[in-house]
């Protein structure tokens, strides 16, 4: 049996690229961005309420990611990449239909806009549904995870004094707060875990409209290089 569904919105995101988008929604508070509503949501009548949320569920599709043929088992960047599970005991983005939810918060209601952070969420991602965090059933104080009992560990990140000084240029015309962003997205370690780069490998990714480039100095630490404009 198949059912049909179409986006209700779309999400522009400060990640333009699935590389160094945290894990999980909310643990990089900085990572902001809107969901812009189509018609017929895009009235103002189907937000009414929202104002009085602090969060809402999204429920997404992983558009890159969609595939024809279901995949069974995967391998969840946060056991390495080396260890195969049941795809419906983790979060991967290998999903059988492709579709994902994330916790966001809500910072703003506007007709047809919902402004959001903490996200996880790549730029021009369809929203299928939004729904609002109700804490008293959303939050289950007995639940357990054993896979993923706890936050990912984080490194620290350092930056050249030139490469701050061009975040902080780029976050003032950008008017968001970059520096806390790329240090909060870094600071998860986005290199795959099999990978033990030495310092000469650079590694890259976009945020917003800008260019990041850092390096591991040393094992456990990260050091941004250079904040450029996208190419």
């Amino acid at each position: 049996m198949n059912y049909h569904v179409s986006p209700v919105g779309f999400v522009r995101s400060c990640f333009k690229e699935k590389f160094a988008i945290p894990r999980q929604p909310q643990l990089a508070p900085a990572a902001r961005g809107v969901l812009e509503l189509v018609a017929p949501f895009d009235g103002g009548e189907a937000v009414q309420g929202l104002e009085q949320v602090s969060h809402v569920w999204l429920l997404f599709l992983f558009h890159q990611a969609l595939e024809d043929k279901p995949r069974l088992k995967v391998r969840p960047p946060r056991l390495g990449g080396n260890t195969s599970m049941g795809v419906f005991a983790t979060r991967a983005t290998h999903r059988p239909n492709g579709i994902g939810q994330s916790v966001v918060k809500l910072d703003k209601v506007e007709p047809g806009r919902l402004w959001i952070s903490g996200i996880d969420l790549l730029d021009g991602t369809p929203v299928l549904d939004i729904k609002p965090y109700v804490p008293y059933a959303d939050i289950v104080d007995t639940a357990t995870n054993g896979i993923a009992s706890a936050a990912p560990q984080l490194i620290p990140v350092q930056w050249l004094k030139t490469a701050l000084h061009q975040a902080q240029s780029h976050a003032q015309r950008l008017d968001e707060p970059l520096v806390a962003l790329i240090e909060q997205c870094l600071a998860q370690d986005p290199r795959p875990a099999y990978q033990t780069p030495g310092p000469e490998r650079e590694y890259g990714a976009q945020f917003w409209d800008v260019d990041v480039r850092w390096h591991y100095p040393e094992a456990g630490l990260i050091c941004v290089l250079e904040v450029l404009p996208a190419s």
